[in-house]
């Protein structure tokens, strides 16, 4: 698991987005502070991944925060929380080499979109091993994801997946592809074709139907696909030959 630090001056938006976001679910585990002060205290003992803080606080702004714990580890993500664009502030955050920038108020897929790619950013800075999260996690998240497809297999996407597992489409891509060893878009054709197969044992569908009804726009596309996946076409198919897989 890494670790986020967040700092908001207003303890409710802290505490809120410290326990009401499901940060253990996409590989987090979160801390708050609402003094800026002592987030930079808890620094100098207690190194983290991520800084997630309000830009503008009294006292100590989110830029001198930034410059105080990157201080202490020059490594720091940092992601800045704000109620309004500031393209001032936006232009010291890039100085500052800041990762990414929220707006109030944020949205859980804000934090998973940003967070998503932060993981995997993290990942790769680990060499790509795994952290301790066991391998029974991402084989949950598959066994949703295939029962999400099964069920939804006609308007079917990345991004709805990705909401059924608590996730970011980026981070849930990266686990299907370097976990589970399949992308998002392959397990989503396997389950149209094995539905195709199904409903062509059927007399009583038409191919054009069968086609409209698994999520093609046209039966030729679906034709080509099917037989680009099975070597055969779906007419074939329904008159006996058999399927190269």
């Amino acid at each position: 698991m890494y670790q986020v630090v967040i700092v908001d001056d207003e303890k409710q938006i802290a505490e809120g987005i410290a326990d009401l976001f499901p940060w253990e679910s996409i590989g987090f585990h979160a801390a708050y502070f609402t003094d800026p002060r002592a987030a930079i205290l808890y620094a100098e003992s207690h190194p983290f991944d991520v800084l997630l803080s309000d830009i503008e606080m009294p006292g100590l702004s989110g830029l001198e925060l930034c410059q105080e714990i990157m201080k202490i580890n020059n490594e720091i993500i940092v992601v800045f929380l704000s109620s309004h664009q500031n393209f001032e502030y936006m232009r010291s955050a890039i100085q500052f080499g800041v990762t990414d920038y929220i707006l109030k108020p944020m949205k859980s897929s804000d934090i998973l979109e940003c967070f998503g790619k932060i993981k995997v950013k993290l990942d790769e800075k680990r060499g790509n091993e795994p952290d301790d999260e066991p391998q029974n996690y991402y084989d949950k998240i598959f066994r949703i994801v295939r029962d999400y497809l099964r069920d939804n297999y006609k308007s079917a996407s990345l991004e709805e997946a990705a909401v059924q597992v608590s996730l970011s489409p980026a981070y849930l891509s990266s686990i299907l592809k370097e976990k589970c060893g399949v992308r998002f878009s392959d397990l989503l054709l396997e389950t149209r074709m094995e539905k195709a197969k199904e409903l062509l044992r059927d007399i009583h569908y038409k191919s054009y139907d069968i086609a409209y009804h698994i999520g093609y726009d046209n039966p030729k596309s679906f034709s080509r696909a099917f037989k680009n996946y099975y070597g055969i076409t779906p007419a074939e198919y329904r008159n006996g030959k058999n399927v190269q897989q």
